[in-house]
């Protein structure tokens, strides 16, 4: 088949063949050895050792949701990358954070991003942020046998509903359990922390501004705290992914943008180390 693709240019019939909407459907029926959930691992003693990634935050505001993570990945107890990045477009309206086993977090981000771009482009129209929420749902399912291996993947997925006009945050659990939070939410080594300090500082009415500064307030409190987590690194110039999600679409903020909430954050840490109680301002 592959010879006569080839030859011919065309593409092998079951490209051609009517069927569903998913694309990991697609993939399931006719390469399922492609998907991460569906791979044989080589016989091994005790747990995998691979980089893992925390902390992912997230918060809503009126008129939108902020999702940021910190950049640090962690193999046990060595810090295995300073920067790594951990927070994705899904697509227009919609944004992933990954914790857990980074190399097939970042797998299957990519494989959810061709997914919905592959019902838009059948269907002629965007899921649901909702719908969205559940295809995502699926994809954590069939990893569960992965994540009885010790190669979880726990995202955090948040957007703007466009249907309800106001941003949504869902969280999972490891076999794809889905809920969706109110107000806040975090996942990873850090997020008993990070939620600590966004329950202090989450208030309904908060602007824009005050919501990316309190996620990065959060940020600094879980690697106050978790060894896995990682502050920002003003010497090597090592800021959170800060990424803003409204009815204008999926932004990320610049370098220079975040560098600039970091920096009056720990500048307000040399005043108050423990910071802010009740408050942002």
């Amino acid at each position: 088949m592959e010879a006569n693709t080839r030859s011919t240019g065309r593409l092998p019939a079951a490209f051609l063949t009517p069927g569903s909407s998913s694309f990991m459907d697609f993939l399931s029926e006719h390469q399922p050895e492609l998907l991460p959930g569906r791979r044989k691992l080589p016989p091994v003693q005790g747990a995998i050792e691979a980089p893992h990634g925390t902390t992912i935050v997230a918060v809503t505001f009126p008129g939108g949701v902020v999702l940021a993570g910190d950049r640090r990945a962690t193999m046990g107890n060595v810090i295995a990358q300073r920067d790594i990045e951990k927070v994705f477009p899904a697509d227009e309206y919609s944004a992933v954070g990954i914790a857990g086993t980074a190399g097939l977090a970042v797998e299957m981000v990519k494989l959810f991003q061709l997914e919905l771009e592959h019902f838009e482009k059948v269907e002629g129209v965007q899921l649901s942020l909702e719908g969205k929420a559940n295809r995502l749902s699926t994809m954590i399912r069939s990893n569960l046998g992965m994540a009885m291996q010790g190669l979880a993947v726990v995202p955090l997925f948040a957007g703007y509903d466009v249907d309800r006009e106001k941003g949504r945050i869902f969280s999972y659990d490891v076999t794809g359990g889905r809920s969706e939070e109110q107000g806040y939410a975090a996942t990873g080594s850090g997020s008993i922390f990070a939620r600590g300090a966004m329950k202090k500082l989450f208030r309904d009415d908060l602007s824009e501004a005050e919501a990316t500064t309190l996620v990065v307030q959060a940020l600094y409190d879980a690697a106050d705290d978790d060894s896995a987590t990682g502050g920002p690194d003003v010497a090597r110039r090592i800021y959170p992914i800060v990424t803003v999600i409204t009815e204008d679409g999926f932004r990320r903020l610049t370098e220079e943008e975040t560098s600039g909430v970091a920096r009056s954050v720990l500048e307000r840490r040399l005043e108050q180390p423990d910071g802010p109680r009740a408050a942002l301002l």
